[in-house]
């Protein structure tokens, strides 16, 4: 009798125990942890989005300087998975996107290479339009950040 009386004790005392871990875990807000800082994000693809002023008189060159300067150097590049180019015919204005492996390979590239390129693609553009100035001003720079 004295060992049922044990184990009736025994099992009460667990359900107990297993009673207030469930509450105690159901307190926690699990969304929060898995929830990361900006920081931590270093490893995830990011997209790299320019805007450009292009007439539509010039589109084609922006085009072929694209093609032919910036295609080559950023697929030789390390993390770089592909780029979009789209163009809005109401504003006259490029949108670029570039898919990048991850934030940290993306910076890691030396801004004195990239401006040496956009030094490039500058000379490209004004040696084909015959003209002092590059016309393609840069509106807008940023990065997205792929959502799940």
């Amino acid at each position: 009798m004295k060992l049922n009386l044990n184990l009736k004790k025994n099992f009460q005392r667990f359900c107990l125990v297993l009673i207030c871990l469930v509450v105690l875990i159901s307190q926690f807000d699990v969304s929060n942890l898995k929830a990361l800082t900006m920081e931590n994000f270093q490893g995830e693809m990011v997209i790299e989005e320019l805007r450009l002023k292009v007439p539509a008189d010039v589109k084609a060159v922006w085009l072929d300087a694209e093609k032919e300067i910036w295609e080559p150097w950023l697929s030789s590049q390390d993390g770089f998975l592909g780029r979009q180019l789209f163009w809005d015919k109401e504003k006259e204005e490029a949108l670029i996107l570039v898919n990048w492996k991850s934030k940290k390979l993306w910076k890691s590239i030396p801004m004195s290479e990239v401006n040496i390129v956009q030094q490039k693609f500058e000379d490209n553009v004004k040696a084909a339009l015959n003209v002092g100035e590059n016309p393609f001003i840069l509106v807008y720079e940023g990065e997205l950040d792929k959502q799940r």
